[in-house]
């Protein structure tokens, strides 16, 4: 098996090994990175070697995070961007530039529209009727957004949402409520064909497909890294959160919010946050649960927005691009049969 995987910022990783009776065998790092000491080398290959080939990214790298040196230094290489190579050469799939992507980030829309576009926009990837697409979110209102199989009056305070100007709605990928208020998050929605995570588990496509949100994290001096399932964290904590919907035509969505600048009280008054969730998380209150982006840039959320722009280009070759009218009519459809509906709202009561 060979594969080679190009850090978005920094080197080459590639990786060379047999498999045998199901397990990597005889593993071998390579590439232009740097790396110090040089026994540094030998223990990734050790660590790596004899893992099982199901092994997802986010173990490869925690395997070879363990067995580096203390004191260890990498440079244009990570744990994760050896797990990513690995995968990649076990799922034989095509890479990010082997598609043509696009760009769109348009005009404010209410929060139904936006989970509207979602559908309607996976479900044209899927078809082959719109080429991949990374969408960054603008609206013009506040809103809680649940889970599509969250129970609503589980996780929201009607009262709370009510008095804080907070819409309630629910979209069509899995996951935990996210609260929304306008200006204070950063969220991007991305859709793709599934053979660009082909023969990956769902763990594999999380990490992967945020992997270049990771690396605008990093440039931006904040020690991103990705917790299975779903999370975005930083040293000081969660930064962010992601969901999956998977169409039957193919089309992938793949979307995530990270905060800015989140009031985490206002969070504990709209939202129902039991002590269970907290104590999984390793926190004791809800505030201490999300690390705004502000207070570890000091950019604005437009400056933080245009480097992830400017990353994802670097990576994919992506264009600027725009939404039709046509797409936009089929999500206000959307927005008027489903995503406004009470029945959509309150389908796990």
């Amino acid at each position: 098996m060979h594969g080679e995987y190009k850090v978005p910022g920094g080197k080459l990783v590639v990786v060379d090994f047999e498999v045998t009776d199901g397990a990597i065998d005889d593993f071998r790092l390579a590439g232009d990175f740097f790396l110090e000491p040089d026994d540094a080398l030998d223990r990734i290959n050790a660590a790596v070697t004899g893992l099982p080939t199901e092994t997802d990214a986010t173990g490869i790298a925690a395997a070879v995070r363990a067995a580096l040196p203390e004191g260890a230094q990498l440079l244009g290489l990570t744990p994760e961007a050896v797990g990513t190579a690995v995968r990649r050469a076990l799922v034989t799939a095509p890479g990010w530039r082997d598609f043509d992507w696009e760009i769109v980030h348009e005009k404010a829309v209410s929060p139904r529209m936006n989970l509207a576009l979602d559908e309607v926009l996976t479900t044209r990837v899927g078809a082959g009727e719109r080429r991949p697409t990374l969408r960054i979110w603008e609206w013009d209102e506040s809103a809680v957004v649940i889970g599509s199989f969250q129970s609503y009056r589980n996780e929201v305070d009607p009262q709370g949402a009510s008095a804080h100007g907070f819409d309630v709605v629910r979209r069509i990928s899995g996951g935990g409520a996210m609260m929304m208020a306008a200006g204070q998050i950063i969220t991007y929605s991305l859709y793709v064909p599934a053979s660009l995570v082909q023969g990956m588990t769902f763990a594999d496509s999380y990490a992967f497909l945020d992997d270049w949100v990771l690396q605008a994290l990093r440039s931006l001096g904040i020690d991103a890294v990705y917790q299975p399932l779903n999370d975005i964290t930083g040293p000081s904590g969660k930064i962010g959160g992601a969901a999956q919907k998977r169409l039957a035509n193919g089309g992938v969505l793949h979307h995530a919010t990270l905060s800015y600048d989140i009031d985490g009280q206002t969070m504990t008054e709209v939202l129902r946050i039991g002590r269970e969730k907290l104590s999984d998380k390793g926190t004791a209150s809800a505030a201490k649960r999300v690390d705004p982006l502000r207070s570890q840039t000091g950019l604005s959320r437009a400056e933080i927005i245009e480097r992830f722009k400017d990353t994802f280009r670097a990576i994919t070759g992506a264009e600027d691009g725009g939404i039709t009218s046509e797409e936009y009519a089929a999500a206000e459809e959307l927005v008027a049969s489903k995503f406004g509906t009470e029945a959509w709202l309150h389908r796990v009561p």
